[in-house]
């Protein structure tokens, strides 16, 4: 019962999708998070940014429960991904898309046989054919052509190897969707195709997404909202025009210099255009 519940709330949804209170995390005596607190609301693209070392990554696989924070709570739709409850776990992976910054396909497997692995794992009973054409649905999905289901990921660009991956992170139709850097290493226009990408996915299929990026033309083109890790805390979580006043000097530098004013320039062109 009490998983059908978690079932309805993550179709229903809550306003918050993530909550997080007091976050710590510690390596040895180097404290990365100390009193973090972020909420990602359902429907939501949020950005996540930050300099060097203050630990987009490690906050995600902390709401992803793949690592055990020192100190702090944490909900995902409803669930606590550091729960010994077993119901919790799997209500966290059946409703959660990753896409790691290196894609993280297995290259010994073709493309469909990758975007397989979670229906697989979820749904063993389920005939051949049916894995096949929905693994061809997800990758159509992602944009990427029919015929690289049978392609080793070696075998394609690394914008498709990114569209691979988020295929496969797609597989399940989950509600909520983590990105890791994914227009790093696409030129412009890759980086551009695949920002529209994730905008239309988001659009269509009411996905939340927490996105991890340094990439201003991103945070402008798609999100509705950035939260901005520094000091081992969130300082600021909230529309770009917001962020852009906070006077703190990360925020100001990366914010005021001159690649972020060709990366508004570009917005707004794009919205006279629309």
């Amino acid at each position: 019962m009490a998983i059908d519940k978690r079932r309805d709330d993550a179709e229903a949804g809550p306003e918050i999708a993530i909550s997080v209170r007091g976050l710590v995390n510690r390596f040895g005596s180097q404290v990365v998070h100390e009193g973090l607190d972020l909420d990602v609301r359902r429907g939501e693209i949020l950005g996540v940014v930050g300099g060097s070392g203050t630990g987009k990554s490690v906050l995600m696989r902390s709401i992803l429960g793949l690592r055990r924070p020192d100190a702090g709570q944490i909900e995902v739709l409803g669930a606590d991904p550091i729960s010994e409850n077993p119901a919790d776990r799997d209500h966290i992976t059946r409703n959660t898309g990753v896409l790691f910054q290196d894609g993280a396909l297995f290259s010994s497997l073709s493309v469909g046989e990758n975007v397989q692995v979670p229906l697989k794992e979820r749904h063993r009973d389920f005939p051949d054919r049916w894995f096949y054409e929905l693994a061809l649905l997800k990758i159509k999905l992602a944009g990427l052509p029919a015929d690289a289901l049978d392609k080793l990921p070696s075998q394609l660009s690394g914008g498709m190897r990114k569209r691979a991956g988020l295929a496969r992170a797609l597989a399940l139709d989950p509600p909520l969707l983590f990105l890791d850097e994914p227009t790093a290493g696409l030129d412009p226009i890759g980086a551009a195709a695949f920002d529209r990408l994730i905008k239309t996915l988001q659009e269509a299929l009411g996905l939340t997404v927490f996105l991890i990026t340094h990439d201003l033309d991103t945070l402008y083109a798609i999100c509705d909202r950035v939260a901005v890790l520094a000091d081992r805390q969130v300082i600021a979580n909230a529309p770009l025009a917001e962020v852009e006043k906070i006077d703190h000097p990360w925020v100001q530098e990366y914010f005021h210099g001159p690649r972020a004013r060709a990366a508004r320039e570009a917005k707004n062109e794009s919205s006279e255009t629309a």
